[in-house]
């Protein structure tokens, strides 16, 4: 992993990740990256995470095929959150939907 951004896995193990389609701007999912998520990320240039729920590592469109590519990523100004930029390769959701948001509220 880069050294520059090691601090941001220093407050927590878990830091969230908001995943956004690097051409349209829509926000696709949020997620949760470890130093190890992180790291495979950087390496692979396809999104890894850390699954709160099953408690490992999983890769987006390992089973699904819906990879997602990365274009960038970005720390925010407190250290505390991730951005990737990604192209997705199919639907975010594993509900079928292309966004996890896509249940409005008002």
């Amino acid at each position: 992993m880069k050294k520059e951004f090691e601090q941001i896995f220093e407050l927590c193990d878990l830091v969230p990740a908001i995943i956004q389609d690097d051409e349209s701007g829509e926000v696709l999912m949020l997620a949760y990256m470890n130093r190890e998520s992180f790291a495979r990320t950087l390496e692979t240039g396809r999104t890894w995470f850390f699954s709160r729920s099953r408690g490992c590592l999983w890769n987006k469109g390992e089973t699904s095929g819906n990879f997602q590519n990365v274009v960038s990523m970005h720390i925010d100004c407190d250290s505390d959150a991730i951005l990737v930029k990604v192209k997705p390769m199919g639907p975010a959701c594993h509900t079928g939907n292309r966004s996890c948001f896509y249940r409005r509220v008002k």
